[in-house]
């Protein structure tokens, strides 16, 4: 987003409180959505509950379409939508609400270094695992992104996705990684996670940040999604204190709300 765009865009937000009505839209969650987007969705909603913003869920079959980006989560805020969590905490802070102000210079870098790492490393894997491993393709994958969509079209737009997260991964130097690499970066990810966060309940110590919400949107998700096996779940199950992280958010910012268990 241009810095114009975004100063407008400010501007408007910080014009309007945040409403009762405030909606998130995802894919379809019982039988649609993937891990990548259900990770992305679960940290926007982690994110807004940590800064004591309602937000109600709403599912639907062409919600990926429906975004301005082409990604989800997106929210619908009075007249306006916003996509991903990058910008949505931007429209956020707009509005009065931010998790990280309290931060200095140098830990704010770092937390923003912390975010790239998840984004190239978690949802690189998981975009990998859902379009280039062979088993998750074919026992997952394909039937759960075209379940809403009558043959031909649910794998005609199956095979256009996996055909433009098989060239980006080509593009990014990830084209020709086996499944053992992917794993192996998913488990220094998560011990370079584990010793930043150490004994601390967030990131930054007592209070969580928006990184303390995107980590939680990733790893409950690789967590609790069902998969052809094991092998990404377990490189997360192998870090004691991030098992405890996921819990803490899932206890306090979702079960203490009333909005019961995650999974």
């Amino acid at each position: 987003m241009s810095l114009v765009a975004e100063a407008f865009v400010s501007q408007i937000a910080a014009a309007e409180p945040w409403p009762e009505n405030a909606t998130l839209y995802q894919q379809l969650k019982g039988e649609q959505i993937l891990l990548s987007d259900n990770a992305a969705s679960l940290a926007v909603q982690a994110f807004l509950q940590m800064c004591n913003l309602p937000i109600k869920v709403v599912c639907r079959a062409n919600a990926e379409y429906m975004s301005p980006s082409g990604k989800v989560p997106f929210i619908h805020v009075g007249n306006q939508v916003v996509s991903e969590l990058g910008p949505i905490v931007q429209f956020v802070k707009a509005k009065g609400h931010s998790l990280s102000d309290g931060l200095g210079e140098v830990q704010k870098a770092e937390m923003k270094a912390y975010m790239e790492l998840v984004n190239n490393m978690l949802l690189t894997a998981e975009l990998y695992l859902q379009w280039c491993d062979e088993a998750t393709v074919g026992e997952i994958t394909h039937s759960r992104y075209g379940s809403p969509y009558p043959w031909p079209l649910n794998h005609i737009l199956a095979y256009q996705k996996q055909w433009e997260v098989k060239r980006k991964m080509k593009a990014i130097g990830w084209g020709k990684k086996t499944l053992d690499q992917v794993l192996e970066d998913v488990d220094q990810c998560c011990q370079a996670l584990s010793q930043r966060l150490g004994t601390q309940p967030y990131f930054f110590n007592k209070q969580p940040t928006e990184l303390d919400a995107l980590v939680f949107g990733h790893l409950y998700t690789i967590l609790t999604t069902q998969l052809t096996n094991d092998e990404l779940s377990e490189k997360v199950k192998n870090y004691s204190n991030l098992l405890a992280f996921c819990r803490r958010i899932e206890q306090h910012y979702f079960e203490d709300r009333g909005k019961g268990r995650l999974s």
